[in-house]
């Protein structure tokens, strides 16, 4: 048979007001129809606030346009009653045996169940992590990884095309910091004594990369030390310089007396580094459609391309013997460099080719996962976008507060460069990769997150992602006792769920889809993690209170056949978040 998709109720009923609307209002009027879900059930199951959006232009008062609305509302099979609450909103209360025909809809698509064609197919790319390549991923990255992983995932669900995509940062500054920081820890490792700068990368994983370089080529990369030591001597000596100059000459050292060979030194670094990263991630259960590099809109010329693109438009400007983008035209705080006096673009220039190719690849929308102190960087990128002639509006940025890592109270530190910081392959190891993902996204994206590790562990009901995954497993061991053909359950009689608590998790099923598409129009996966949270409280309670193996087979199929909703609902909700349903726990 057919099966016909479950009924989307918000839909139906937004379809009935703008019937309605249509009979009372002006047809030049714009109405934006929009049903919430009562907070408690004695005022319906959904409330629509289009009386009061009249008011003005009918010049009525919003509880006589309701009575109006409500007259010319067509008929719906799905509809119980009506009432007009405060100041003009209007209650709808759904016909019980609409909710009770849930258990239908959800068992029958099964892992399908959730899921909604609101995108049509329309192309999303979703850029998110993109972290330089100069170090292990530590725990402030793992937030934007988790987030960008459940978003793709949600607006995956919600029928949009979705390219994940990480921007690989190989092209600038840290990379050679990185490269000049393993050459000097290779060069003390074949016992040399060589300086090592305090702004370089201090973390033992140089000395790990160096020592692979050791093992397999030996002396081969020992080039005029003495000639480095000069240079180094040369520079610390000068005081007028800051740290940070003082490392840019000893890079400029390293590749003068490297020569060809600084090319190795570089390309080793960013392929371990970039490898474990690669590594971590899959762990971590987030993968990509694409790695792309940024050297390689060095090498075809995009980068120049963009510049003259902006130069013809007459957005960039010659001082102080730079080029400047007249980023303040576009609501940017100062005017921003993209090529220095030396000749060299900046990363804000590589930034904006990268982003005009992307526009370029065709994508109906563009998702920006980036980390919140970035937030100054946006009017600048959508400036130049608009500089480009390119609709800003489908670029959409979304920020990423970095979590904190509390353990015992204390907070952990998070340095790269120092070497001071916790993995997120150390987390993952400490807490599991469930946990880490599920605390990640239990909050909205740009507010605060203080990660606690010791409640990420322990196994009770303060503990959210134990405590919906051990609501799986509570119904897991439910279907288990039964032990019977799981089919018998789909045709069930669920006009027998009649008791609060069963209308209750039946509206809870319902809710599943709507629930899936705001969190991806609103680029929101912690709506799903506060979803599974409720839901799973809802089913503790009715699990604590009600016997499912009855004597009476009709009533026990029709509890089975709720209990096994609630069950695919769980499991489909966990995997848009990417954690584990486990049978047992």
């Amino acid at each position: 048979m057919t099966l016909p998709d479950q009924p989307n109720f918000k839909t139906h009923f937004a379809e009935l007001f703008h019937h309605a609307a249509s009979k009372i209002a002006p047809p030049d009027l714009t109405l934006h129809v929009e049903l919430a879900r009562t907070k408690q059930a004695k005022h319906g199951d959904y409330s629509c606030n289009l009386a009061m959006q009249l008011a003005k232009p009918l010049h009525k008062n919003p509880r006589e346009i309701a009575t109006l609305l409500i007259d010319a509302l067509p008929p719906s099979p799905f509809l119980e009653k009506i009432e007009i609450a405060g100041a003009g909103f209007i209650n709808l209360f759904l016909k019980i045996s609409a909710k009770q025909q849930f258990p239908y809809y959800v068992l029958q698509h099964g892992n399908n169940f959730g899921r909604r064609n609101v995108g049509t197919g329309k192309k999303i790319q979703v850029e998110f992590v993109s972290a330089n390549p100069t170090g292990p991923l530590h725990v402030g990255h793992g937030r934007g990884a988790a987030f960008g992983a459940s978003l793709a995932n949600v607006l995956t669900a919600a029928g949009f095309t979705v390219t994940r995509e990480y921007y690989v940062n190989d092209a600038g500054r840290q990379m050679d910091i990185l490269a000049l920081s393993t050459w000097l820890r290779y060069l003390q490792l074949n016992g040399y004594t060589i300086p090592f700068p305090n702004n370089a990368y201090q973390g033992e994983y140089v000395r790990d990369m160096a020592q692979l370089i050791v093992k397999a080529h030996g002396k081969r990369y020992v080039h005029q030390p003495s000639q480095l030591l000069q240079d180094l001597s040369s520079t610390t000596s000068k005081a007028d310089i800051d740290e940070e100059g003082q490392l840019n000459q000893w890079i400029a050292s390293a590749k003068k007396i490297l020569g060809e060979d600084y090319a190795y030194i570089h390309n080793f670094a960013l392929t371990e580094q970039l490898g474990d990263c690669r590594n971590d991630l899959m762990e971590f259960g987030v993968e990509f459609d694409t790695w792309f590099s940024e050297q390689s809109l060095f090498d075809n010329g995009m980068v120049a391309h963009a510049a003259e693109l902006l130069e013809k438009k007459n957005y960039l400007y010659q001082q102080d013997g730079a080029t400047w983008f007249r980023s303040t035209h576009f609501g940017d705080e100062k005017d921003r460099v993209v090529q220095r006096e030396n000749g060299q673009f900046t990363y804000f220039a590589s930034d904006i080719a990268y982003h005009l190719n992307k526009f370029e690849r065709g994508f109906d929308q563009i998702i920006d996962v980036w980390g919140a102190d970035h937030h100054g960087y946006v009017p600048r990128i959508k400036g130049a976008m608009q500089a480009l002639a390119l609709d800003s509006e489908k670029l959409d940025i979304a920020l990423v507060q970095f979590a904190v890592l509390y353990r015992e109270g204390k907070k952990a530190p998070m340095s790269t460069r120092s070497g001071e910081f916790v993995t997120l392959r150390d987390l993952r190891q400490e807490v599991g990769k469930d946990a880490a993902r599920f605390f990640y996204v239990m909050r909205k994206s740009d507010q605060h997150l203080d990660f606690d590790l010791d409640l990420a562990k322990t196994q009770s009901n303060d503990n959210p992602v134990y405590y919906i995954q051990y609501a799986y497993a509570r119904v897991c061991s439910v279907m288990a006792q039964w032990n019977d053909d799981a089919e018998i359950l789909h045709s069930a009689d669920t006009e027998m769920l009649t008791s609060p608590m069963e209308l209750a998790l039946l509206q809870k099923l319902i809710d599943f889809p709507d629930m899936v598409e705001s969190a991806a129009r609103e680029s929101a996966p912690h709506l799903i993690a506060f979803y599974l949270r409720e839901l799973a409280s809802e089913f503790h309670s009715y699990y604590n209170a009600t016997r499912f193996l009855v004597e009476e087979i009709p009533l026990r199929h029709a509890r089975l056949a709720l209990v096994a909703s609630i069950q695919q609902v769980l499991h489909n909700g966990l995997t848009l978040l990417d954690v584990s349903a486990p049978e047992k726990m």
